[in-house]
C-alpha cells in the first residue's frame, strides 16, 4: 500500500538535473553575444558589441554603408592630450581591424594585433582641417576583402 517516493536526497539530485536541463534549453535559444570592442581613457572605460555582426561571416554589401552611418551608442570624454587605448577580442584580431572616422577609412591595412594606444589630438580635426568637438570613431573588423563586424563609439573633447 506504500508508493515508492524518491528519497530526499534523490529527490534534490532529480529537480538539480529538471533545473540543469531547462536552464540550457532556454540559454540554447539566446542569440550568440557578438564579440566585444573596448575603448580607453585613463581609468574609464567603454565597451560594446557590434553594431552589425554576421557571426563571423561577410555583411552584406547592402547593409554595409548602413552599418557604418549608424550613431555610437556608447561615448567617452577625451582630452587633447590624452591616449585613446583601443583593444579588440582575439577573434577580431584573428581577422584584423581597421579605425573609421566619420563612416570613412583612416587606415589602409587591417591591425592584427589586440590593442593598440593613438594620441587623442589625432581624433579632433576634420577633413578640412577644421577643430571639432565630437567624433565618431568606428572599429572595422575585416580580412582586407570583406567586412565582418562594425563597432561604434563617440569621443567627446573635454571642454
Amino acid at each position: 500500500m506504500t508508493v515508492a517516493f524518491f528519497s530526499g536526497s534523490r529527490r534534490r539530485a532529480a529537480v538539480a538535473l529538471g533545473a540543469v536541463s531547462a536552464g540550457l534549453l532556454v540559454l540554447s535559444a539566446c542569440d550568440k553575444p557578438t564579440p566585444i570592442a573596448t575603448v580607453t581613457v585613463g581609468s574609464d572605460s567603454i565597451h560594446s558589441e557590434a553594431a552589425c555582426y554576421n557571426d563571423g561571416d561577410a555583411i552584406k554589401e547592402s547593409q554595409i554603408q548602413q552599418c557604418l552611418n549608424k550613431k555610437a551608442e556608447k561615448s567617452i570624454t577625451v582630452a587633447m592630450d590624452d591616449k585613446i587605448r583601443f583593444g579588440v577580442d582575439p577573434d577580431i584580431a584573428d581577422n584584423g581591424w581597421t579605425i573609421f572616422l566619420g563612416g570613412q577609412q583612416a587606415e589602409p591595412e587591417p591591425y592584427k594585433k589586440t590593442y593598440r594606444t593613438i594620441p587623442a589630438s589625432a581624433f579632433f580635426s576634420s577633413q578640412t582641417g577644421e577643430a571639432t568637438d565630437n567624433t565618431q570613431v568606428t572599429i572595422v573588423e575585416n580580412t582586407g576583402k570583406k567586412l565582418t563586424g562594425i563597432w561604434h563609439f563617440q569621443l567627446k573633447k573635454e571642454s
